[in-house]
Order: C-alpha cells, then structure tokens, then sequence
C-alpha cells in the first residue's frame, strides 16, 4: 500500500500514542494479574511506595485522575487489604491513603515490573529517559 492510499489515521500522532498506551497497559497485564492488580491500581500502588500517606485529592493530582476516577480505586484497594484510608485529623475534609503492611510487602514486586517492561521494549536508560521526557513534554498545556 503506497503512502497516499494510507489511512489519514494511520499517519496521526493520536493514533500512535493510543495504540502504544494500549500496548503498554497490556505489556503489564501478566505481570498484575498474579498481584491481584489492574494497571490503575498499580499506578496508585507505585505513587504511594514513593510517598505515603497522600490525600485522595493529591493523589488523583499526580496521577492526572479526578476524584470520580480515583476514590472507587482506592476503596478497591482498601476493600484487598492492601491500603487504609483515614480522615486528616488536621483537616477532617481531606482523606488519605497509606499502604499497609501488605501493600508494602509488594513493593520489590511492583517496582520490578519496571525493568522487565523496558527490557521488553528493547528500551535502555536513555532511551526510556528521551521517551519520559517527550512524553511529559505532550502532557503539558500549550502555552498561550
């Protein structure tokens, strides 16, 4: 098929960065599943590892989720034993989420699933580096 008789869509960057988002969600699903995870709460695991406890609030922030999105996660991940949720008793507003004991025990597992993913992206440290930054690049608001 030359060039011209191409789909207008198969020569879209929307096109390409929604098939490779997709791939990339089912490159992980065997590596979540025997975790007992969905690649949301995976996400929310991997931010809270990094940092805990966050608000739902910050929480949904950093993983670009509204509260509609983020709050039925994390009450699926309470209801697997693998995080708590508990009003801020500085601000009885604000709920946040901690790991438990056996969200944490998950820690080395999850964060390994980083490296086979780049392994079988054929990816090295820069290049995974490049994309990172491209990617964030497009992620952020057009300046006016």
């Amino acid at each position: 098929m030359s060039e011209d008789q191409q789909s207008v869509g198969t020569q879209q960057l929307s096109f390409a960065l929604y098939g490779a988002a997709n791939r990339m969600v089912r490159m992980h699903k065997p590596f979540l599943e025997p975790l007992g995870l969905t690649f949301p709460q995976y996400l929310v695991i991997l931010e809270l590892l990094a940092e805990a406890p966050l608000s739902v609030g910050t929480l949904g922030g950093r993983l670009d989720m509204d509260t509609g999105t983020i709050t039925p996660l994390v009450k699926r991940l309470e209801a697997a034993g693998l995080v708590t949720r508990t009003r801020d008793p500085k601000d009885e507003r604000r709920v946040m989420v901690d790991l438990t004991s056996r969200g944490r025990g998950l820690g080395a597992e999850v964060r390994s699933i980083t490296q086979k993913i780049k392994s079988a992206c054929q990816l090295t440290d820069e290049g995974v580096d490049d994309l990172r930054r491209t990617l964030d690049a497009l992620s952020q608001p057009a300046s006016e």
